[in-house]
Formats: C-alpha cells, sequence, structure tokens
C-alpha cells in the first residue's frame, strides 16, 4: 500500500510542477498552448520543434524555468518508475482484486479527473499565480489572457522577406486594421525594436512583424506575396471584414 500512495504522490507533484511551469512561462509571454506544450515536453525530456527551440534558449527566464523542469522530470521519472515497479511487485503479492488496486486506480482516476476540471484549473491558477508574484520577480500577467487569446485568435511573428506583401510600405499603407488585424511591435534586422508602431513606421526588408489577430487572417496575410495579386488579396479581406461589422 506504501508504494502504491507514494506513486500516485509523485504523480501529483509531478502534474503540479509541469502546471506550475506552464503558467510561468506564460507569464514571459508566450502563449498557453506553447507553453504547456513546453513545459511537459521538458519534464518528459523530449525534444522541442527548432522554432520553438530558440523562444525558449533565447530568453533568459525561459531557459531558467525549463532547465529546472528537466531536472525535475529526469528525478521525477526514476522515481515513478522505482515505485511502479514495487507497487505491481506488492500487488502480485496480494492479487490483483484487493484493496490496493482499488485505491491505485481510484487514485488515478481522481488525478484524471481534477488535470480537465476547469474549476480546479482556474483555482490553482490563482494561488500559483499568487506564489510566482510574492516569491519570484516574473512580471505576473497572463498576456494569453490578456490578449483575449481566444475562438483562434493568436499573436505572430512574419518576416518581410523581399517578395512578401508588407515589405517596404508603411502601415497607413498597409492598412491591416480593416482586415482585422493589429501591428502590435516590429523587430527591425539591427536588432532594434519598435513598439506601439505608428502609420510612418515602414516595415523594411529583414524585419519582423508582429502581428495580433483572427488566425485564419494571419494565414492569408503569412502567404501573401508583392504584385497585383497580393493587393487584390487585401481589397477582398478588407471588404469582406467591412461587411461582417456591418
Amino acid at each position: 500500500m506504501t508504494a502504491i500512495i507514494s506513486l500516485l504522490i509523485i504523480i501529483s507533484l509531478s502534474i503540479l510542477a509541469t502546471r506550475i511551469a506552464t503558467l510561468a512561462l506564460i507569464h514571459t509571454g508566450m502563449s498557453k498552448e506553447t507553453a504547456k506544450f513546453q513545459a511537459r515536453s521538458a519534464f518528459m525530456g523530449v525534444g522541442f520543434t527548432t522554432k520553438e527551440s530558440e523562444m525558449v534558449v533565447n530568453h533568459p527566464v525561459r531557459r531558467k524555468i525549463l532547465t529546472l523542469l528537466i531536472f525535475l522530470g529526469n528525478a521525477g521519472i526514476i522515481t515513478t518508475v522505482s515505485s511502479a515497479i514495487f507497487s505491481f511487485i506488492s500487488l502480485e503479492g496480494s492479487g490483483f482484486l484487493s484493496l490496493e488496486v482499488l485505491v491505485l486506480f481510484s487514485g488515478l482516476i481522481l488525478l484524471i479527473f481534477l488535470t480537465q476540471s476547469k474549476w480546479v484549473d482556474k483555482n490553482l491558477s490563482v494561488l500559483i499565480n499568487k506564489a510566482l508574484n510574492k516569491y519570484t520577480q516574473l512580471d505576473v500577467r497572463d498576456y494569453y489572457n490578456l490578449l483575449n487569446l481566444e475562438g483562434d485568435y493568436r499573436v505572430t511573428e512574419i518576416k518581410a522577406l523581399e517578395s512578401h506583401w508588407i515589405t517596404g510600405k508603411c502601415l497607413h499603407n498597409l492598412e491591416l486594421d480593416k482586415e482585422g488585424l493589429l501591428v502590435l511591435g516590429i523587430k527591425r534586422a539591427n536588432g532594434e525594436f519598435t513598439g506601439a508602431p505608428t502609420g510612418t513606421t515602414e516595415v523594411k526588408e529583414g524585419d519582423i512583424a508582429i502581428i495580433y489577430g483572427h488566425g485564419s487572417l494571419l494565414n492569408s496575410l503569412e502567404k501573401r506575396q508583392q504584385g497585383n495579386e497580393g493587393n487584390q488579396q487585401h481589397k477582398d479581406t478588407s471588404k469582406a471584414k467591412s461587411e461582417e461589422e456591418r
């Protein structure tokens, strides 16, 4: 019985650790889904995609969070495997229709329920936020919720390649607001950053535009190229957005 209870406790602590790390990553500006994936991947010791790997490695706070999570994950997995082995050894002696089996499966079902519960997630998030605010120097704001990244709304980065539609134009001429898109900032090719750019701000080749909007509109913009076809796509999207708002 002791081995089974230990196993359930270790699994619970593992879930809690990844949840804390997920919220901490969200507070560094990552989206909820990306933060969740990164935390679980680090804890399990699996790899990342190249783009998401750069998002972590190039950010000192995210790097520290996931380094700690990788360490905890290695220790946790070893401990979990050991506890699982001892649990099944104890079950072999008492049989698979016993109190130990009931406790094990009841505990696992309870943990699954708790991880899926929105009420638990909401209240746990509040407690973790308070702890992060008190004991860390993280800028504790949930940017995911502040930007209302629901219903396929998200923030993306679009690189201004030579052939891309946004390259070489001022924001005033791009009129992305008519498409329902908002430029939050521009990372210059020389490393400078322009936050809350104005209409006179030009998107130059090599820049990276940080844009907020609906996923389908962002996907369309990412593929848009210079020329009459790109201009027509802009007109069609702007017209559709205008009719939608009427």
